[in-house]
């Protein structure tokens, strides 16, 4: 494909991730020089919505490439600017987020600068690990524990129920303990922040209708079990983070049992009623035994997310010392009709948050488009499908012809498809994915955007394997640890567990099985892919630049200060030819993961060759920017 001029908000492009109010940053751009020289760069932003335009000056031509540069003092929380190109024969080229553009472009694709508080430095180290614990593993104390009233039962060998009641009150028993006691699986993955789906007491498997807010459920362990956990796992340097649903409780909540029917209880403001005995109310999609919070109320506030005394601020705290929570619902937290309270709440959360332990991240989950809340305000990323999942599945998967039972017991051949009525997994090709990719992450700034989770699949969704064939799995994997974002196991994947939707997938861990031939290989792939991620910092935190987008094939670099790490991924046999210029020092190229072929020809041409379907990554030398006067310098800002 033909080189354009790129941006990106790493640190090869821009001096900070983390500026202050009034505070110069300096930017660069690459222009291809064979295009001919530009007449001139600026840099437009709109401080206060009124347009402001910076020069830039060029520091030369570095191979194929000028590299332009200029400072910009930011004005606003969220500060956005794009580039303006203008040629030598009257031509103009915008550059922005979602691309390069011959016509004026919108704000709201703009690159952003943001100015509240960072996330925490850890966050693009961080490889994450889901648990849905009564599926994990049953530790020594589970067998004394007797079922609660909610709930039906179930060996560890027994087949996941997928129609209701069942897919709800089925219980496997499995409990925190279980989890201390298969840390080292973890640490041998490689991982290295664990997403724990809610321990709170509650009337089922899934603990989204939490009973109460301040201790941990009796069946995982209590409040002792959660502390063994959290400390084994900083142990063996490890962090934990908690699930919480600030959209709803459950109906056996002890608010709302104090509210339902009570108008003159303290709590009758914490959630959303609709008649004046408190006797109808507002639920999450209307599911009675899930009521919808009220945040208007102050009180509610106080409880829950405001200050060093409330359920958020707790679980941060000594003796737990949690690192971080994902919100659950997070896109319709506040929101109703024509209130709309969802920044007041995720900000005031955050500032708890700071208080208690600025080293703390939050997630929230958005499962469809998520720039409009992604703003840098508050959630550092979000638990967000369209701009990774979906289009991943639509170039990689295969649909199974296998019948399933829906939630009501009726047999489904259609595959499950993240909700949407599409009559099926969409077939995409790999020019989709990167279009789609580009198209979800255009309005988000270049720093949350590195705390998207990059999830396959989760307990929400089908399993990945379901419906991918066995040698597209190291691609969709590969994908996942070297894109932009925060790379996400959900636990069993490493195993190759199937399921066809969000209830199925629940499976529990087959623990013994893991020196089976197949098992073997996928944790060796696993663990290989990991350390690939945590082991080249221009994964972590590096650009982003696509070299090539075909239907069979996609290839992209990460630069860094540091390194380059080239990547090619494919669904099939491909041939993919980079352009002399395309990388620098290509020669240089180390293979760090992979089958596929790299020659570099006379020219600097650079062909990449697969036999098949394959992910592979090679190591580049650092790229190094002219300066003004053409000497070259280190590439940091």
């Amino acid at each position: 494909m033909p080189r354009r001029p790129h941006h990106d908000g790493s640190p090869l492009y821009v001096s900070t991730q983390s500026p202050a109010l009034g505070e110069a940053v300096v930017l660069r751009l690459r222009v291809p020089h064979d295009d001919g020289p530009a007449a001139s760069v600026r840099v437009l932003a709109h401080p206060d919505h009124e347009p402001e335009w910076t020069p830039a000056r060029s520091l030369g031509v570095d191979h194929a490439w000028e590299w332009w540069e200029a400072s910009i003092t930011v004005r606003n929380p969220r500060h956005g600017y794009r580039w303006l190109i203008v040629r030598g024969d009257g031509g103009v080229q915008w550059v922005n987020q979602s691309g390069v553009h011959d016509i004026e472009t919108r704000d709201a694709d703009d690159f952003a600068l943001v100015t509240h508080p960072a996330p925490p430095a850890w966050m693009t180290d961080a490889v994450m690990y889901q648990i849905f614990p009564d599926r994990f593993a049953r530790s020594v104390h589970a067998d004394s524990r007797a079922a609660p009233d909610w709930a039906t039962p179930a060996s560890w060998s027994d087949p996941v129920d997928p129609v209701l009641p069942g897919r709800s009150q089925q219980w496997y028993g499995g409990d925190l303990d279980g989890i201390t006691e298969r840390l080292d699986h973890l640490v041998n993955l490689g991982v290295n922040l664990l997403y724990l789906t809610p321990f709170f007491p509650a009337a089922s498997n899934h603990r989204y209708d939490a009973v109460r807010f301040d201790e941990v459920d009796p069946l995982l362990g209590g409040d002792e079990a959660l502390i063994r956990l959290i400390e084994a796992a900083h142990r063996r340097g490890i962090r934990v983070i908690g699930d919480l649903t600030t959209n709803h409780s459950g109906d056996r909540h002890e608010w709302f049992r104090a509210a339902l029917g009570s108008p003159e209880a303290p709590e009758s403001d914490f959630y959303l009623f609709t008649d004046p005995d408190n006797t109808t109310y507002e639920s999450w999609l209307g599911t009675p035994s899930l009521p919808k919070f009220n945040w208007g109320s102050a009180e509610l506030r106080r409880r829950f997310i405001e200050g060093p005394d409330s359920v958020v601020a707790k679980w941060l705290s000594p003796p737990f010392d949690a690192d971080g929570w994902r919100i659950d619902v997070a896109n319709m937290t506040g929101r109703l009709g024509e209130v709309d309270l969802n920044a007041d709440v995720r900000q005031t959360l955050r500032r708890t948050m700071i208080e208690v332990n600025p080293d703390t991240l939050l997630i929230a989950e958005i499962t469809n488009d998520a720039s409009q809340d992604l703003t840098g305000d508050a959630w550092h990323g979000a638990m967000t499908y369209p701009s990774f999942a979906r289009p991943l599945w639509g170039w990689l998967c295969t649909p199974s012809e296998e019948p399933y039972l829906t939630a009501e017991g009726a047999m489904r051949t259609e595959p499950w498809f993240f909700g949407q009525p599409l009559g099926g997994i969409p077939r995409y090709t790999g020019r989709q994915f990167v279009d789609a990719v580009e198209r979800f992450t255009a309005g988000i700034p270049w720093r949350v955007r590195l705390g998207n989770m990059q999830t396959l699949d989760s307990h929400d969704t089908a399993r990945f394997a379901t419906h991918a064939r066995p040698e597209v799995v190291p691609v969709a994997v590969g994908l996942s640890m070297t894109l932009p974002g925060l790379p996400v196991l959900f636990a069993g994947d490493e195993f190759g567990l199937t399921g066809a939707d969000g209830e199925t997938s629940r499976t529990p861990m087959p623990w013994g099985t893991e020196s089976e031939p197949e098992t073997a290989l996928r944790l060796d792939l696993y663990r290989d892919l990991i350390r690939l991620r945590r082991t080249h910092p221009a994964l972590a935190t590096g650009g982003l630049r696509w070299l090539h987008r075909g239907d069979d094939a996609i290839a992209f670099v990460r630069e860094h200060p540091h390194e380059a790490v080239l990547v090619l991924a494919s669904r099939a046999a491909a041939r993919v030819v980079l352009e002399p210029g395309d990388l620098l020092e290509p020669a240089g190229a180390r293979r760090v993961f992979g089958p596929a072929e790299l020659a570099v020809g006379d020219d600097g041409a650079v062909e990449l060759q697969s036999a098949g379907a394959a992910f592979s990554a090679w190591a580049l030398p650092r790229v190094e920017v002219p300066r003004a006067g053409g000497v070259a310098a280190h590439a940091s800002l």
